[in-house]
């Protein structure tokens, strides 16, 4: 690994990645998400990823909606999907997650999902940095909030 500054998703990425049919309905998407123990699923067309299905996905689409559980993933899924690569650094995909409000992203490669990295993993690594990482974090985070209010924009 390296340090905080130069961390890539690589480093932090979870590898293992479920991936269902845009066809498959809900139920079964649901209870392959719970035997394989994530929160999320990337929905694919042709072997290309084109969207992704969350845990919050089943109570915000499917139970306030009463959509039945025969409804189709590509129906609840999130699309356009956002993604990162693994050569990314973690601090772009932390920005990218608060700018859109999303807390799972899929790490995709020449059109391959590689892996996923969660907001979890980023607050995993934020537990076990160093106090100059957690500096850097920091003022970088006060430099793009007062980009906005700064005169000179």
């Amino acid at each position: 690994m390296s340090d905080g500054k130069t961390m890539t998703i690589a480093d932090i990425m979870t590898k293992s990645v479920v991936s269902v049919d845009s066809t498959m309905n809900v139920n079964e998407a649901a209870k392959m998400m719970e035997d394989a123990k994530v929160g999320a699923i990337i929905v694919m067309e042709n072997n290309t990823p084109v969207g992704i299905v969350t845990d919050r996905d089943f109570s915000a689409k499917i139970v306030a909606h009463a959509y039945p559980i025969t409804t189709p993933v590509k129906q609840i899924m999130s699309s356009p999907m956002f993604s990162v690569g693994s050569d990314d650094s973690v601090r772009s995909a932390a920005d990218l997650m608060h700018e859109r409000g999303i807390r799972k992203l899929p790490v995709i490669d020449n059109d391959v999902v590689v892996g996923i990295i969660t907001a979890s993993d980023i607050v995993n690594l934020l537990a076990v940095s160093t106090e100059d990482d957690i500096r850097d974090i920091y003022f970088h985070s006060v430099v793009k909030i007062f980009t906005n209010y700064s005169p000179y924009n």
